[in-house]
């Protein structure tokens, strides 16, 4: 992988756990404070919310990052790009806005959900207008490999929605306060993002039509297929609260909400590397280069596999002790959704990476192929479960759906052309988890007290995964040592010594 690739991995990664981070002081109290029904309540929106930002994204995000990131002979090409995409997300929210606005005031809102829904639905076209402003200005940026910008924008839209959305929700605003919150956050954000991107691409290119040789119709093309990829790839991650909410009620959908926040730190740099790999890959696409293709992919896939066990094991030990510390005591019942969702969470995670290069090279059939197979079998299974199981049943069924992603993606990835597998080394990782996991379990499993665990645990984790990963080289110290080089110092000098010692 080159330099700019690395560095924008790492970029995003760092955006990423900067949102983790906040996420970990923030979501705990927001739990505290709107309770489980409300967070139910709150969770289910968000997921409907999610769907909802499918269509109205409609694969702007994937298709700026790779056109814009091309370089070609045409004059002015990046700013027809930013004007096309743009003028296309405001299109997008302003309808989308209009319809959330519509069924809330008018539709049969207040029978199907609930008091108070109408209201929420309201909010969701503010947070929708503001969320595309912010969307289609931070995809930019990051498109223009200014990844720097992009995820420090991220992490203070993160930051802002706990400020806001928690304050209002303190004072007596409930779930409708934390919605205002993440509005205004999105806004505050767009605003930064926009002011940033003036002195890097013409702005005003928004109020003029693009020229008539500018390749529209590819374009389109692209967001068609790419609007139906994410769309079952969000179904994917969402039908089973959209499920759980009216089967089972708010309590036990917030319950469950929990357990797939937790399950989803293992998506940490797996997302990461799909959102750089997009624009990155383009470039070698347009260029042929199938061997350097295969070898970026699947080193990826390898790095992410051997990282994304290590995150497994640990929260996997930490469950019980975890989920009653963070979220309070009566979470406790989250922890058997958390332990059944994580295997498939697993199999996503090493699929993140393969699909984004199926991304940057435009082949949407395959992808959708793949990913659509896994959402039906995913939405079968949770329409069977839930009704007998409840959010054990979700869990089951929508572990199921993850795991055939990685091996569903990996077929799709061999007819496009290239070999994630080619260097998956999944019996040295296989041994590596399998040596690990009898001293993290069992140092957890030792220990009472839940919060001594908690600091224990992972660093004690970390060392001896780390050392049996490299004695049976499932990953090795010069692999890991430029990834380490891009980070500033003294924590890159930190971080070296510390797997020298390692190793």
């Amino acid at each position: 992988m080159s330099n700019r690739t690395i560095s924008g991995i790492l970029s995003v990664m760092g955006g990423k756990v900067g949102v983790l981070l906040i996420g970990v002081v923030t979501t705990p109290l927001l739990v505290r404070i709107l309770g489980s029904a409300d967070y139910g309540d709150y969770g289910f929106l968000l997921s409907m919310f999610a769907v909802i930002t499918t269509f109205a994204h409609a694969g702007i995000s994937a298709g700026i990052r790779k056109y814009i990131a091309e370089e070609r002979n045409q004059q002015g090409w990046k700013e027809h790009v930013f004007a096309f995409y743009t003028q296309l997300a405001l299109g997008f929210a302003a309808l989308g806005g209009l319809c959330l606005i519509l069924f809330g005031m008018l539709g049969p809102v207040k029978q199907l959900f609930g008091d108070g829904f109408s209201l929420y639905f309201v909010l969701l076209a503010a947070m929708l207008v503001a969320n595309q402003l912010f969307y289609i200005s931070r995809h930019t940026l990051m498109g223009l490999h200014f990844e720097q910008y992009s995820e420090s924008l991220s992490m203070l839209q993160t930051f802002l929605l706990g400020a806001f959305g928690l304050s209002l929700a303190y004072v007596g605003f409930g779930v409708a306060g934390v919605l205002s919150g993440t509005a205004l956050a999105y806004l505050v954000c767009a605003v930064g993002a926009t002011w940033i991107l003036r002195t890097r691409i013409d702005l005003t290119a928004v109020f003029r039509s693009v020229p008539t040789a500018f390749p529209k119709r590819d374009l389109f093309n692209f967001n068609v297929y790419n609007t139906v990829f994410v769309l079952l790839t969000v179904s994917l991650y969402n039908v089973d609260l959209l499920l759980l909410q009216p089967m089972v009620g708010s309590h036990e959908t917030g319950l469950y909400k929990s357990a797939l926040v937790i399950a989803e730190f293992l998506w940490l740099v797996p997302t990461a590397v799909q959102i750089v790999f997009i624009h990155s890959s383009s470039e070698m696409w347009s260029r042929e280069a199938h061997e350097e293709i295969t070898s970026m992919a699947s080193k990826a896939t390898r790095y992410t596999l051997v990282f994304t066990t290590l995150l497994l094991l640990g929260i996997a030990a930490l469950a019980t002790p975890f989920m009653q510390l963070y979220f309070g005591a009566e979470f406790g019942d989250a922890v058997t959704p958390l332990l059944l969702l994580l295997p498939g969470v697993l199999g996503f995670a090493v699929a993140r990476p393969i699909y984004a290069i199926g991304i940057g090279d435009g082949k949407f059939r395959q992808l959708i192929a793949a990913t659509g197979t896994a959402a039906v079998i995913n939405l079968v299974l949770n329409l069977l479960l839930i009704p007998q199981y409840g959010m054990a049943g979700a869990a089951i069924a929508t572990s199921i759906g993850y795991g055939l992603m990685v091996f569903l993606h990996y077929l799709a990835a061999r007819r496009i052309g290239y070999n994630p597998f080619q260097d998956l080394r999944s019996v040295r990782v296989g041994i590596t988890a399998s040596l690990a996991a009898p001293v993290i379990f069992g140092l957890s499993y030792a220990i009472d007290s839940g919060i001594i665990s908690l600091i224990l645990v992972p660093p004690v984790g970390f060392i001896v995964y780390s050392k049996i990963a490299f004695w049976t080289n499932a990953i090795t110290a010069d692999e890991i040592l430029p990834f380490l080089d891009q980070i500033p110092d003294p924590f890159s000098i930190w971080a070296t010594k510390i797997i020298t010692a390692i190793s």
